[in-house]
């Protein structure tokens, strides 16, 4: 799940950035409308949701919201501002935000509301996804291995393995370039190289085959990844 997260004033950007990616959100922070549209414009459908500051150097929060309801992108919008006036509120409202959230705010409202604008997204994220017998539950942040005896087993994973196996588990049996992993699984500037890339699958898979799972990502040199589901059976 990818964030836009537009906010100009350093400490609040920084601790929302931090609050999401403990939560497996993967952010992309900028400090400018202008910089913000960039991204917007050129990847509108990668985000899952934005977090608008309202006033913003360059083009405003709320300018930015008139400019992707007037495009017809339907990207869920929280509206972040000091403006706590109800005149305000509906002027944000009206400007396409779907939420409106006044600083200072605590960071679990912050989550909860975010909760809230995906449950009423068409491309709401369900709670858990399951592939085999492995479940990624985005409750608990964890993955679950159903053992055939009836058991649950718990696998560690970080961030980054976890925001890994997400995305092979909804592109399964399909060949997966480094290139397309560097762009799904990595924020924009992040510095990812191919080494990189193929390190990160080399410590999920090693996870996975020491928790008795089949080796289910497949590299196939010169082309990708591939989670092959045929290898469960194995």
């Amino acid at each position: 799940m990818r964030v836009l997260l537009v906010e100009d004033e350093p400490d609040l950007g920084a601790a929302i950035k931090r609050t999401l990616q403990q939560q497996k959100y993967l952010v992309d922070w900028v400090m400018d409308g202008d910089e913000a549209w960039i991204y917007l414009e050129n990847s509108p459908a990668q985000y899952t949701v934005a977090i608008l500051d309202w006033m913003l150097p360059k083009i405003t929060g709320l300018e930015l919201c008139k400019r992707l309801r007037y495009k017809g992108n339907p990207l869920p919008i929280l509206m972040l501002t000091a403006k706590d006036r109800m005149e305000d509120r509906v002027t944000g409202l009206d400007a396409g935000a779907d939420d409106y959230l006044v600083k200072p705010f605590g960071m679990m409202e912050l989550l909860a509301r975010l909760r809230a604008l995906q449950r009423r997204s068409p491309h709401f994220q369900p709670q858990q996804l399951t592939v085999g017998n492995l479940t990624l539950d985005y409750g608990n942040s964890k993955v679950i291995r159903q053992a055939t005896t009836g058991e649950q087993q718990n696998i560690p994973l970080t961030n980054k393995e976890f925001q890994l196996l997400e995305y092979f588990f909804k592109h399964p049996n399909q060949i997966i370039t480094t290139e397309q992993i560097r762009n799904q699984i990595w924020e924009v500037n992040a510095e990812s190289s191919s080494n990189v890339v193929a390190a990160q699958i080399r410590l999920l898979r090693r996870k996975l085959i020491n928790s008795e799972c089949p080796n289910l990502i497949e590299t196939l040199h010169g082309m990708g990844y591939r989670l092959n589901l045929n290898n469960e059976s194995k």
